[in-house]
């Protein structure tokens, strides 16, 4: 548990905010404390119906017990493991307690996240000691101001391009080959240069062997 810093900790929200489609994310659901005189002891996350997940998980938080819920689904899902005839609908947390100024974090791993949407939202209830409930459950129209209680939001990222991958796989391979070639060509260098060298030592050894090169006939 931590100590709350910020407004902009006041609201129930999910972290990280983004993550790619048709991957897997573990997703923090951070939940404040704003009351100066109760203490949130229950936390509810509802998952979009429109868009079942097909694996979801908890992280054991010290003090809270988790209940996943399940809902059948009206038209089955496949999957790489199979037929997926149910999804979770909600996860609730209860047996522990935020106190005023702190807040938690919830974790859950979720996927594979779908490829058809560009965000998922999770309308969260907050129940605090005194009775109170709080709904963050409003969405924000883009590019409009932000609603009064909003509802955490998992926005979701084009996965990426294939042909970006292989486009840089050839550009490795020239930088290799152009390596190649530099090697190649400096070898060449040293090759003509030992030659030169050869060849000349070979015709200084030829004169020195003939008679009179060493000064002997000049009598």
């Amino acid at each position: 548990m931590l100590s709350l810093t910020g407004v902009a900790s006041a609201h129930v929200t999910a972290n990280p905010n983004t993550a790619q489609q048709g991957g897997y994310a573990k997703v923090s659901f951070r939940v404040p404390t704003e009351r100066d005189n109760a203490s949130t002891t229950q936390l509810e996350i509802d998952f979009p119906a429109e868009h079942p997940l097909a694996s979801v998980s908890t992280r054991a938080v010290p003090g809270w017990t988790a209940k996943v819920e399940k809902t059948p689904l009206a038209k089955p899902i496949t999957t790489d493991d199979g037929q997926l005839t149910e999804a979770v609908s909600k996860i609730v947390w209860t047996g522990g307690k935020i106190p005023p100024g702190s807040f938690e974090e919830f974790d859950v791993s979720m996927g594979p996240l779908p490829a058809d949407t560009d965000q998922l939202v999770f309308k969260a209830l907050q129940t605090y000691d005194n009775g109170e409930v709080v709904r963050w459950i409003d969405t924000t129209t883009p590019g409009g101001p932000e609603a009064e209680h909003p509802a955490p939001v998992l926005k979701l990222t084009p996965k990426a391009d294939a042909t970006t991958s292989a486009a840089v796989s050839p550009a490795a391979s020239s930088t290799g080959s152009g390596s190649g070639s530099s090697t190649g060509t400096v070898l060449g260098v040293i090759a003509i240069v030992l030659a030169a060298l050869a060849l000349a030592l070979s015709v200084f050894t030829r004169l020195r062997s003939r008679p009179g090169t060493n000064g002997a006939g000049a009598e």
